[in-house]
C-alpha cells in the first residue's frame, strides 16, 4: 500500500464527542452485562481479539464476552456451519502421480505439483472457494451463551469497542475490522479497496445486509469498498440512524 489513508479531522472529533458521551450515559447498563455474564460462567467479562482495520492495522479489539472461553479453538470443528461457505468442492481432490498421468498433463490443462495433479478448472473453483469463504459467521453458533445470545441480539456486546474508538483504532461509521485468519485471505486486487476506509462500529453492511440468510461474502466485500470510496459526514449520519433497528437481529447468524 502505497499511500496511507488518514480519517478526516472533522470525523475523529465526532467519533471522540459521540464515544466518550455514550460511555458515560451507559455506564449502568455495562455494569449489569459484566454482572451477568460474570454470574452466567467462568471465565473474563470482555473478550478481545487481534482485528485488522484502516491500512491493514492490527489492533486489539474489545467486546463482552458471549462466547464459550475455547471458542477460537472449534472454529476448525465448526467450519461445515458457515453461513458463507457457498462453493462445494467435492471431487476436486488430486489424483496420485504415475507416468500416464504426468504425460497426459503436458497436453492437457492440468495442475501437477509433487503431491499430485488436479485439472486447472478444479483448481480455480476449489482457490475461488477458499477465497469466498473467508468471511466466518455460523447459524446458531453452538458456542454462544445463554446471556450471549442476548446480548448479541441487542448488539450490547459491541458496546465496549466504544474504547476502541475513543482510542483512535477505529471510527463510529466503517467497515467491520476482520480477524487476522479473515483478513490474511482478502489480499487481492478486487478486495484491498475494503481496507482504505476505517474500521467501524457500525457500517453501511450491518444497516443493509446484517442478520440475512443466504449472505454472500462477494456482496459484502463490495459493500464495504463502496464506503471505504465514498464516506462523508452524511452518509454517516443515514447510517446511524438505521443502525438502531438493524441492531436487532431476526436471524441466528
Amino acid at each position: 500500500m502505497n499511500q496511507l489513508h488518514r480519517l478526516p479531522l472533522s470525523k475523529r472529533a465526532f467519533d471522540i464527542l459521540v464515544a466518550g458521551g455514550l460511555l458515560l450515559i451507559l455506564s449502568p447498563l455495562l455494569l449489569l452485562v459484566a454482572l451477568l455474564i460474570k454470574l452466567e460462567s467462568r471465565g473474563p467479562v470482555f473478550y478481545y481479539s487481534y482485528r485488522v482495520g484502516m491500512n491493514y492495522k492490527i489492533f486489539k479489539f474489545y467486546k463482552f464476552r458471549s462466547m464459550r472461553t475455547d471458542a477460537d479453538q472449534l472454529i476448525d470443528q465448526l467450519k461445515h456451519l458457515n453461513a458463507y461457505q457457498k462453493t462445494e468442492t467435492q471431487g476436486n481432490k488430486k489424483l496420485p502421480l504415475d507416468r500416464s498421468r504426468i504425460l497426459s498433463a503436458q497436453t492437457s490443462e492440468y495442475r501437477v505439483d509433487n503431491t499430485g495433479i488436479m485439472e486447472e478448472s478444479c483448481y480455480e473453483l476449489e482457490k475461488t472457494g477458499k477465497t469466498k469463504q473467508a468471511f466466518v459467521k455460523f447459524e446458531n453458533d453452538p458456542r454462544i451463551t445463554k446471556v450471549g445470545r442476548i446480548i448479541r441480539n441487542l448488539s450490547i456486546d459491541e458496546l465496549p469497542q466504544l474504547v476502541n474508538i475513543l482510542i483512535g483504532d477505529m471510527s463510529l461509521v466503517g467497515n467491520r475490522p476482520l480477524p487476522l485468519y479473515e483478513a490474511e485471505q482478502l489480499t487481492r486486487d478486487e478486495a484491498v479497496g475494503r481496507f482504505l476506509g476505517p474500521a467501524g462500529l457500525t457500517g453501511l453492511w450491518q444497516v443493509t445486509e446484517r442478520g440475512k440468510k443466504g449472505v454472500d461474502s462477494d456482496s459484502r466485500c463490495r459493500l464495504d469498498i463502496e464506503y471505504a470510496q465514498n464516506y462523508n459526514f452524511w452518509l454517516d449520519m443515514k447510517i446511524l440512524l438505521k443502525t438502531p433497528l438493524a441492531a436487532i437481529q431476526h436471524e441466528n447468524v
